[in-house]
């Protein structure tokens, strides 16, 4: 019966109504929006750092990464085979990299540079490292004698696509030894410091190059992050000369402290943002609510009692909230679909040298926690002021104006 009553008194004003639940909307769909921004940030950091570099991690002889050797050569890995037979049966994995890296001199007959050379398979990795942003020519592939330069690296030899470069280094051995490739494409990953420095070439040319046959690395390309705890957990019980590690420890200076600190950020603006939609929520209800000090008077005069106004009231604080937070919610997905369905163009960000656009990504837990803040928000703002009103005395409820 209260139930009824109190959509009766919903519909009896409709003004009063929809103010109540654009504001409740509103206040959810925006909260909603926020976290679904905030995760499209954080995913597009994680999506540049696992798909233009390191993949999901990446394997190595153990402590080589935290150590300096004299001949890093002599801790690379040795048994490629036997570790690609094993790891490409974990579960989650669908990609592996194997890689060499060096530094070299670059030349294209009248400017020498320095860089730091990546040998790697081009056909696996082109299939893999998408984000790699390709702005001329091609990506390596199946090139034989291909080279593909970082944007600050191709602009210092002032090459272009076709050219010939001459990559000059050591074998392991100490002596000199030169690869002639011809420029199939430059690329920027948006770090300054890694386009400027960065070159990679086919694996094979740099196993020859160095006169070698090891693997300084191979990284890893994962159906999802999760997977990464099941590469772990196989390569430290049966290859106990290696360690795997994860791309948020590799890419920490750019990827690990640039989440962190948007993530701080991000929850301080997400308390303002919450403070001021509960609070113009709560007020919007309780204005409504003090605004039928006469109504409610009335129902006291006709003998009923408090705790059957504060029901009725509750109903119709519930009743607001549940509809105002699901429309906002389903609001927010409107727009999403439409106005944002292409995402929000961003500036450069920290540690990111070009603009990119941010997607909207909506997660469940998001839209339950928007949700239950705007339904809680209506009703205890409706209970709260509905307790002021219902302890008036008649009399002075009756003369309010």
């Amino acid at each position: 019966m209260l139930i009824r009553v109190a959509f009766k008194n919903l519909m009896r004003n409709p003004r009063r109504t929809a103010t109540v639940l654009l504001t409740v909307a509103m206040g959810s769909g925006s909260l909603f929006l926020f976290h679904g921004f905030n995760a499209g940030i954080m995913n597009q950091y994680l999506e540049n750092t696992v798909h233009s570099r390191y993949g999901h991690g990446q394997i190595q002889t153990s402590g080589y990464r935290e150590t300096v050797y004299e001949k890093p050569w002599e801790h690379w890995i040795t048994d490629w085979e036997s570790l690609k037979n094993r790891i490409s049966k974990v579960e989650g994995v669908t990609h592996l990299f194997p890689r060499v890296e060096f530094f070299a001199l670059l030349t294209n007959g009248k400017i020498t540079v320095s860089g730091r050379g990546q040998g790697v398979d081009g056909v696996q990795e082109s299939q893999f490292f998408t984000t790699l942003n390709v702005e001329q020519g091609a990506t390596l592939s199946d090139q034989p004698d291909g080279i593909l330069l970082g944007k600050g690296l191709a602009r210092a030899l002032d090459v272009k696509i076709g050219d010939r470069v001459t990559v000059l280094g050591n074998t392991i051995y100490g002596s000199m030894n030169a690869a002639d490739l011809t420029v199939v494409g430059v690329f920027h990953t948006g770090s300054k410091d890694f386009d400027d420095v960065v070159f990679r070439i086919p694996l094979q040319q740099a196993h020859t190059l160095l006169d070698t046959d090891r693997l300084e690395s191979v990284a890893l390309g994962l159906a999802s992050v999760g997977d990464w705890a099941k590469v772990e957990a196989v390569v430290k019980a049966e290859f106990p000369t290696l360690e795997a590690t994860p791309f948020a420890v590799l890419d920490k200076v750019y990827y690990q402290h640039s989440v962190d600190w948007l993530g701080s950020q991000f929850a301080i603006i997400q308390l303002i943002i919450l403070a001021v939609v509960v609070l113009g929520i709560f007020n919007t209800v309780s204005t409504s609510v003090l605004e039928r000090k006469q109504e409610i008077g009335n129902l006291r005069a006709n003998g009923e009692s408090s705790i059957q106004i504060m029901q009725l009231l509750s109903w119709e604080g519930v009743a607001l909230g549940v509809l105002g937070a699901a429309f906002g919610i389903l609001l927010a997905f409107f727009l999403n679909a439409t106005l944002l369905r292409n995402g929000i163009l961003m500036p450069p960000a920290p540690g990111i040298t070009r603009q990119f656009h941010v997607l909207i990504e909506f997660q469940w837990s998001m839209a339950i926690g928007a949700f239950l803040m705007g339904a809680f928000s209506a009703m205890a703002g409706t209970v709260l002021a509905g307790l002021r009103v219902a302890k008036m005395p008649i009399g002075e409820a009756l003369r309010s104006v």
